[in-house]
């Protein structure tokens, strides 16, 4: 029988391979097409990956940076609430006013007591491009023997630098306690409306025995020794111990006048009502010669020191201090230096 030869059919042409193999082998896919995508795939994943870490240690910069800053913040903060760079504690350049501050209630616990002030004042003579001292008072008085501690150093100080004038600045009140400190100064500046004076002592306390009665609660109190309960408050009045304070109030008085008059010495012009505990204006104050005249801290600097530049000797509270202070702020108050009894103190105050 004869080859009837290759058939012939219209439409699309289509080839049989003749090879089962190459069948086979075209169905198989290109196995370097079939990786391209999973490769690039992978490429991004780890440009990704790799932006993100470099952007973690980009914040991580910044954060420590930031920390930084305000660790160093903290740390200047702390130094100066510390004190560390307070006025007085350095060396200053040149000729200068030093300025020390008696302000608040003179007391043995507060920013006006005697180891705050003194150890100022000493720092300040001592410092040799010192032209004169300021003490700057802004007080109502206190604790007598506080402002006596402050009064003796500064005669003392004044003996052992003869060249250094020392000026007390009244600024609002400079009554009682605070004026037995400011006889102590060379010249005494006051403004017209500051008010000064007031040399007398108080001391006060409460009787609480009519509410006692009506509350019906009864006082037990045991002591030995028959004045251990001297101006009781919870019991009335006895006259014996009555004549005994009032004749430590004019002893004191005594000293406070005799202080007063070795301060002012022939400047006085003396008058009934001078010691009487009255307070006067510093207009007034001038005219008896309680003050010298009227003048600033700034005026006294720029026009009778003739040194304008001020530095500030203050002895500064650290951390610690205050932080006991406050802790220790009933306790100290209880035991208070001038307490003779539970609410009877002796002051020289306004």
């Amino acid at each position: 029988m004869s080859d009837p030869g290759p058939i012939l059919r219209s439409g699309p042409d289509v080839t049989f391979p003749s090879d089962p193999s190459s069948s086979a082998q075209a169905a198989k896919p290109d196995a370097s097409n079939a990786g391209a995508p999973a490769d690039w795939e992978r490429g991004t994943l780890e440009k990704l990956l790799h932006a993100t870490l470099d952007e973690q240690r980009r914040a991580r910069k910044w954060n420590s940076f930031f920390k930084g800053l305000l660790f160093l913040y903290l740390f200047l903060t702390l130094f100066a609430v510390s004190g560390w760079f307070a006025g007085g504690d350095g060396i200053p350049t040149g000729p200068h006013t030093a300025v020390v501050d008696l302000r608040g209630v003179i007391d043995s616990d507060g920013a006006a007591s005697a180891e705050k002030v003194v150890p100022a004042l000493q720092q300040a003579f001592k410092d040799r491009n010192t032209v004169g001292v300021v003490l700057r008072i802004n007080s109502p008085g206190g604790s007598p023997v506080q402002a006596g501690y402050i009064n003796d150093e500064i005669g003392r100080l004044r003996k052992v630098y003869p060249k250094i004038p020392l000026y007390a600045v009244v600024t609002d009140v400079c009554a009682s306690g605070g004026y037995y400190v400011a006889v102590a100064a060379d010249r005494i500046y006051v403004d017209k409306a500051s008010l000064i004076g007031s040399v007398g002592v108080i001391m006060d306390s409460f009787g609480f025995t009519g509410l006692m009665e009506k509350v019906g609660v009864e006082r037990r109190a045991l002591h030995a020794g028959e004045n251990k309960a001297f101006l009781d408050p919870f019991a009335p009045l006895n006259p014996k111990h009555v004549a005994q304070a009032q004749a430590m109030l004019d002893q004191v008085h005594r000293q406070f006048i005799d202080v007063v008059r070795k301060g002012r010495g022939n400047r006085l012009h003396e008058t009934p009502d001078m010691f009487s505990g009255y307070v006067w204006s510093g207009e007034e104050g001038v005219r008896l010669g309680l003050a010298d005249a009227m003048g600033s801290t700034e005026y006294v600097a720029r026009e009778v020191l003739k040194a304008p530049d001020l530095v500030d000797y203050n002895t500064k509270e650290n951390i610690a201090e205050r932080l006991a202070k406050k802790i220790g702020a009933g306790a100290t108050e209880a035991a208070g230096s001038w307490v003779t009894r539970a609410g009877a103190a002796m002051r020289l105050e306004r």
